[in-house]
């Protein structure tokens, strides 16, 4: 699992859209060892008059931005598996919305297992069963 809450900036587009979630899902299994079954994301699209850096619009700056919020069971990923996740989703998404604002972030939340899970059971109990 990881539940994955993507926003990005500007009207909807379809292609962007897609484009950015096989992106997304190719690095979380790829850097963080995520299997694609779990891998759950939601996109939202915030226009840019209504997502503000620094006091000012990306409308009136020219710029776009995104925002990704990744929840991963806690102890599942070494620092340097989320550093290079920032890094890497960071110039995927570069490479799809022009003019990116440096000021996009990437979050990776360290759930803890016995809180967090989905099919009803948490990842403590499917650790637990597991026998590992």
């Amino acid at each position: 699992m990881p539940h994955i809450t993507l926003h990005l900036s500007g009207a909807p587009d379809a292609t962007r859209t897609r484009q950015a979630v096989d992106a997304i899902v190719r690095l979380t299994q790829a850097v963080l060892g995520k299997t694609q079954p779990v891998i759950a994301i939601e996109v939202q699209h915030i226009a840019a008059d209504q997502w503000f850096i620094g006091g000012e619009t990306l409308a009136s700056l020219g710029r776009s931005a995104f925002q990704l919020d990744i929840s991963v069971t806690d102890e599942t990923n070494t620092k340097a598996e989320k550093a290079r996740y920032l890094r890497e989703v960071h110039a995927a998404m570069a490479a799809l919305m022009p003019d990116l604002h440096e000021v996009s972030y990437v979050h990776v939340i360290d759930a803890r297992a016995a809180a967090y899970g989905y099919g009803g059971l948490t990842q403590e109990h499917r650790h637990q069963q597991a026998g590992v």
